[in-house]
């Protein structure tokens, strides 16, 4: 159902919560305002298949504009609330916004996009309006909480987090139906990772990603709660979990090194009896990382491997990894090819180009207003054969490994290395807080390899510790992946989603062509 139905039968249950303010709604004020905004919009003279945009931290509120969206027949654009104006910008105008909804907390970058957007002049802003922007409450209270005549289902458009170029947005056509009803694939995403109408979910990431975005919508679709973090924070999320008897979670792993590394007393304080699923994605799970997780938190940890362009997805149980360690799961709703750089396909065990073969039924994505993108992410003789440009393998029991990022990869002397490795191996000593390793330039090799570390404690950076480091690196990797140099960084350019953002190292040790 989606939480329209659960406003008539459960109006009073809390539909989002935000762990630190309190700030929340219930599903009927949930119900109503996204109603209300519908209504807006409609008489705004917006229709199925238009496109609409929001840029907001996380906060209750950007359910309603959620739900109004998908109510309404309408693409959703969600923009990181992180980027500057001239970045937003980009995203509004390449998407085709013709509303958007922001709020005072982005007020600066909100008041400059105004100006950067002029084919977007339905501009609403929760709390104190920037200038060029409407009150989002004054505005919602001219119009009734009443449904629209007709409830066309919408969609999102989210945007690659664009750590390799420009961003471009994930389109699939709408498919027609109506928001009320039933969508058999939500549903079983839902059993499947255990979400409920008894599911508390707890979401410590960016609600603009689309996996947080995804599985919390999920959540009110099933007449659960979700427990949203304004930030990711160690301490807060182990409380979050006790205070509100969270069942359902989802992480990165960037999150589960962070929680390691607190102080013993801090990650044992919390009862998280209740807890019974940890999902986790976005990047690849060092080993030894999630193998301490797993004897912290118990078999409750289920990976899958997935993108926001839907193409396929690969899952894999904390028994099952225990087995197959590294591996992030067979697929589930795809077949898997693993190829060359020609789109041969390659056998078991060796490394090449992960494809998705998607059902002939199935419609496939594209990325907007770029069909040369679109068509480099097809194989050369199968187009519902789609990659998302990950290298990897397959074994022989069928379960899919993740080797790195093809555009990441490092070619050094003619050999191919995968930063990955390196990074899993570097993040497990104890005085290194985040890694990243990137290919800078060298007049003999092409590259060589770098490794950018931010330490535990800012204070030991300097040679001694390199050289520790450095030793540490030829105990656990061969000797032509061990870096030929390191850099210190106060913070690495991580985005809230987990994701490293490789490409402003790199920039920073690249000639510009």
């Amino acid at each position: 159902m989606y939480p329209g139905e659960y406003a008539q039968t459960q109006p009073d249950k809390v539909a989002i919560l935000m762990a630190e303010t309190g700030e929340s709604l219930t599903y009927k004020e949930l119900d109503d305002n996204s109603n209300r905004l519908a209504q807006l919009w409609w008489q705004r003279g917006l229709r199925s298949g238009d496109h609409v945009a929001l840029l907001m931290e996380n906060r209750a509120s950007y359910f309603e504009v959620y739900w109004a969206a998908m109510r309404s027949g309408l693409y959703l654009t969600a923009i990181n609330r992180y980027l500057t104006a001239e970045e937003a910008a980009y995203i509004v105008n390449d998407c085709g916004a013709q509303a958007i909804v922001s709020s005072d907390a982005l007020a600066t970058v909100a008041e400059e996009l105004a100006t950067l957007t002029p084919g977007c002049s339905d501009r609403l802003m929760i709390g104190e309006p920037a200038n060029g922007w409407h009150s989002y409450r004054e505005r919602l209270g001219d119009f009734p909480a009443q449904r629209l005549e007709s409830e066309p289902r919408g969609r999102t458009m989210l945007y690659s987090s664009g750590t390799t170029g420009r961003p471009k947005g994930v389109k699939r056509p709408l498919e027609g139906d109506l928001v009320s009803d039933e969508d058999p694939v939500a549903t079983r995403r839902a059993m499947l990772f255990g979400i409920d109408s008894n599911a508390v979910y707890l979401s410590p990431a960016p609600l603009y990603h689309a996996a947080p975005l995804g599985f919390t919508a999920r959540t009110q679709m099933s007449g659960g709660t979700v427990v949203a973090l304004s930030k990711f924070d160690p301490e807060l999320a182990l409380a979050a979990i006790e205070q509100h008897g969270v069942t359902v979670s989802q992480w990165v792993p960037t999150m589960f090194s962070r929680m390691l590394k607190l102080p013993e007393e801090a990650r044992t304080r919390h009862d998280l009896g209740t807890h019974r699923v940890a999902i986790h994605a976005a990047a690849p799970c060092p080993v030894e990382v999630k193998r301490q997780m797993i004897e912290w938190w118990g078999p409750i940890l289920l990976e899958y491997y997935a993108g926001t362009e839907g193409n396929g997805t690969c899952l894999i149980s904390s028994e099952q990894w225990l087995s197959h360690p590294g591996s992030v799961g067979q697929p589930i709703n795809a077949d898997v090819h693993i190829c060359d750089e020609e789109g041969h396909e390659l056998g078991v065990g060796q490394e090449g180009t992960i494809f998705f073969e998607q059902p002939e039924e199935e419609a496939l994505f594209e990325y907007h207003n770029d069909p040369a993108k679109t068509l480099d992410s097809r194989h050369p003789t199968n187009e519902r054969w789609t990659t998302l440009g990950d290298v990897g393998y397959v074994d022989d029991d069928g379960f899919v490994y993740l080797t790195d990022r093809k555009a990441f990869m490092i070619i050094s002397g003619g050999v191919n290395i995968y930063p990955q490795e390196i990074e899993n191996a570097l993040v497990l000593h104890p005085k290194v807080l985040d890694v990243a390793v990137i290919g800078v330039p060298n007049e003999d090799l092409g590259e060589e390899v770098k490794a950018l570390i931010q330490p535990v404690s800012w204070e030991s950076r300097g040679d001694d510790l390199a050289a520790e480091l450095l030793a540490y690196c030829r105990e656990h990797l061969a000797g032509y992946k061990i870096p030929k140099s390191i850099d210190f960084e106060e913070e690495l350019p991580r985005l809230p989603t987990g994701k490293l953002y490789k490409r402003k190292l790199r920039d920073r040790y690249w000639p510009k062509i």
